[in-house]
């Protein structure tokens, strides 16, 4: 029987691990975006059950007593993010593979789960100069929030080594290839 595999993407917020998921998406017809829950409210145009399943505090914690989630984490203060089990099952009937875009803590938890077969991604930004600068680019952070996203950022960078691979992020197109072989190399296995 074939093994559900699991594609993890992951980094420090704004080191670019969504653009290299987009990038990935758009190339691969048989890879599918796992949507994570949040609590926070959308940014921009994002959409609830596109971008996010948007809910509130009280439907998260409860889906956590449930047992609902592969992985949560109270990523800042009062907001979480998790990865439903039902998403992923939701993939996997589909014939499809999941890429998760998800926080550091939350793809460890997701790789200890389905160790043999999960491909982790750690995406790292040349400097946390430049990380500071994109978050500042983005316009959609205020300075406090830039602020602790860049102090977890240095904490998560040092977590780098438990992935199966590391990507530096300095060219985007050439860590866009260098995702791209990892999976197609990982999924043929």
């Amino acid at each position: 029987m074939q093994t559900n595999k699991i594609i993890i993407i992951t980094a420090p917020s704004g080191a670019g691990k969504t653009s290299i998921t987009h990038y990935l998406l758009n190339k691969y017809s048989n890879l599918a975006f796992s949507i994570s829950a949040a609590t926070r409210q959308p940014r921009g145009f994002e959409k609830d059950g596109v971008d996010y399943y948007f809910i509130s505090a009280t439907d998260f914690q409860e889906r956590i007593e449930n047992n609902e989630f592969v992985e949560w984490e109270m990523v800042y203060e009062g907001k979480y993010y998790g990865t439903l089990k039902s998403e992923l099952e939701r993939i996997w009937n589909q014939g499809k593979t999941p890429i998760l875009d998800i926080d550091v803590k939350g793809a460890i938890h997701v790789q200890q789960q389905f160790l043999k077969s999960t491909l982790s991604i750690f995406i790292e930004p040349p400097s946390i100069d430049t990380l500071k600068e994109r978050l500042l680019t983005r316009g959609t952070e205020t300075e406090e929030s830039i602020a602790a996203r860049v102090n977890k950022a240095a904490y998560e960078i040092s977590f780098k080594h438990h992935f199966n691979i590391e990507i530096i992020n300095d060219n985007l197109d050439q860590a866009c290839k260098e995702a791209d072989d990892a999976i197609v190399n990982f999924l043929k296995s």
